[in-house]
C-alpha cells in the first residue's frame, strides 16, 4: 500500500505540472467560458434596434392599414412596419440606399383567375426577411386574408380566437396513477437535461484525455526501459493502479476547475437576468442525476482505464500507440455520441439495450436518469454489470499489465500474451 500510495502521489504531480496538461486545461477553461458567454457576445455584435420595413401604400388601402394596425399592436421588438402613402417606390429605394429602412413591402393583384383574389405581398430590401421575421408577417398576412375571405361572416372576438394559440398540455401520470405538475416537470426536465449533457461531455473529455496519458506514460516508461528499473522496487499491480487512481484525481481536479468556470461565468451581472428569466434554481436539480451520474462516471472511468493500461503495456514503441488505442477510443466516442443523439428520444430501444452494456451504461443510463424513464430495478442491473464488468477487466488489464511491460520488440500476439497470463501471476 505504501508503495501504492508513492505511484499515485508521483503520477498526480508530474502529470498536473505538464505543459500539456496547463494549456489543455486552460484551453478548454476558455471554450467553455466562451459557451456560457455566447448570448452575451451575439448581443454585443447585434443591432439593438428593430429592422425597418416601408410599406407601400394606394393598391390596398384597407388591407394595407389592417396591416400596419396589426403590427403596431403586436409591438414586435425585431420589425417595425413604416407607412409609406402617397410615395413611389424609387423613393423608397432611395430611402433603403440612405440606410433610412432595410426593405420595403408592396401589395400587387394576383394575375390568376378571374375571381378577385388576396394581394400578392413582395418583398425588396438588400437582404432577406429572415425566417423568424418572414413567420411574424406571414401569421399577420394569413389573419387578414381570413378576414377579407370572410367579409363580414365573423364577429372581431371570433377573429380574436382565430389568431389565439391552440391551448395544448400534457399530463404524464405516476406509477401509482397520480398525475405529475406538467409545468413543473417541464422546468426539471430542462434543468435535468443540461446536467446530463455537462456530465457527458466531461465523461468523455476527461475519459479520453486520462486514458491517452495513462497509455502513452506505460509506453515511454517501457520504450525507454525505465520501466526495469522500476519493476524491481515496485510490483507491477501496484504501478497499474497508481496511475490510474492518480490519473483519476488528475480528472476529479480538472473537473472541478471547468465546474468553477461555469459556476462563475453564470454569476457574472450579465448572465445572472437571463437565468432568472428562465427560472433557473439550483434547487431545481435533482440530487440523484448528480449523485448517480458521478457513481457512473467512476465506474465508467475505471472500466476504460484499466483497458488503457493494459494496452499501453503490450506496445514497446509510442508510434505504434495510437493505432493500438483506437478500438477503445471508437468505444468511448460511441458511449459519447449514442446519448448525445438520443437526448429527444431518450426511452428507445437503443438507449435502453445501450444502457446494459458496460462500455455504453455510463452515458447512456446516466441519460434515462436524468430525462427518460427507468425502473429501479434496470439500474439496479446495469450498475451491476458494470461493477461486474470492472473487476473482471481490471483482473485481466493486471495480468496483461504484468505480463506486458516485460515483452518488448514487436507487439505480442494474443496468444503470446494468454500463454505468458497462465505463467506469470499477479
Amino acid at each position: 500500500m505504501r508503495n501504492l500510495g508513492t505511484v499515485i502521489g508521483f503520477t498526480l504531480r508530474t502529470k498536473m505540472m505538464t505543459k500539456a496538461f496547463i494549456v489543455t486545461t486552460i484551453i478548454l477553461a476558455l471554450i467553455m467560458t466562451i459557451g456560457v458567454n455566447v448570448p452575451y457576445l451575439i448581443s454585443l455584435f447585434s443591432k439593438d434596434e428593430p429592422m425597418k420595413i416601408g410599406l407601400l401604400q394606394g393598391n390596398y388601402p384597407v388591407i394595407e392599414q389592417s396591416l400596419e394596425k396589426s403590427m403596431a399592436e403586436q409591438k414586435n421588438k425585431d420589425l417595425m412596419l413604416l407607412s409609406y402613402p402617397n410615395t413611389t417606390e424609387d423613393q423608397l429605394k432611395k430611402d433603403i440606399e440612405a440606410g433610412k429602412i432595410d426593405g420595403y413591402l408592396k401589395l400587387e393583384k394576383q394575375v390568376e383567375g378571374t375571381t378577385e383574389q388576396f394581394p400578392k405581398v413582395i418583398y425588396t430590401g438588400t437582404d432577406s426577411l429572415g425566417m423568424s421575421k418572414e413567420n411574424v408577417l406571414t401569421s399577420t398576412l394569413t389573419l387578414l386574408k381570413t378576414k377579407w375571405v370572410a367579409k363580414g361572416a365573423l364577429s372581431e372576438e371570433q377573429f380574436r380566437q382565430l389568431n389565439e394559440p391552440i391551448s395544448f398540455e400534457s399530463v404524464k401520470l405516476q406509477a401509482n396513477g397520480e398525475s405529475k405538475d406538467p409545468e413543473k416537470e417541464d422546468a426539471n426536465k430542462g434543468i435535468s437535461m443540461m446536467v446530463v449533457m455537462v456530465l457527458i461531455v466531461l465523461f468523455f473529455m476527461t475519459n479520453q484525455m486520462t486514458g491517452n496519458m495513462i497509455a502513452s506514460e506505460v509506453t515511454q516508461e517501457k520504450s525507454s526501459r525505465i520501466m526495469e528499473i522500476l519493476i524491481t522496487s515496485v510490483s507491477p499491480l501496484a504501478q497499474m493502479f497508481g496511475k490510474i487512481i492518480g490519473m483519476f484525481l488528475l480528472g476529479l481536479i480538472q473537473i472541478v476547475v471547468f465546474l468553477v468556470v461555469v459556476l462563475a461565468n453564470l454569476m457574472l451581472p450579465h448572465n445572472i437576468e437571463p437565468l432568472k428569466e428562465m427560472n433557473f434554481d439550483i434547487s431545481m436539480i435533482d440530487p440523484a442525476v448528480i449523485g448517480l451520474g458521478l457513481l457512473l462516471y467512476v465506474l465508467g472511468y475505471f472500466l476504460y482505464a484499466t483497458l488503457y493500461a493494459a494496452v499501453g503495456s503490450i506496445v514497446s514503441r509510442t508510434e505504434d500507440l495510437g493505432q493500438a488505442i483506437m478500438p477503445i477510443a471508437l468505444l468511448s466516442m460511441v458511449a459519447f455520441y449514442i446519448p448525445i443523439f438520443s437526448i429527444s428520444a431518450p426511452n428507445t430501444m437503443l438507449v435502453k439495450v445501450a444502457s446494459y452494456i458496460p462500455f455504453f451504461t455510463p452515458t447512456t443510463m446516466l441519460l434515462r436518469i436524468g430525462v427518460g424513464d427507468y425502473a429501479w430495478w434496470e439500474l439496479v442491473v446495469s450498475i451491476a454489470l458494470l461493477l461486474v464488468s470492472v473487476l473482471l477487466f481490471g483482473y485481466l488489464s493486471a495480468k496483461i499489465y504484468r505480463t506486458g511491460v516485460l515483452m518488448y520488440g514487436k507487439r505480442p500476439s494474443w496468444k503470446e500474451i494468454r500463454k505468458a497470463m497462465k505463467a506469470y501471476k499477479i
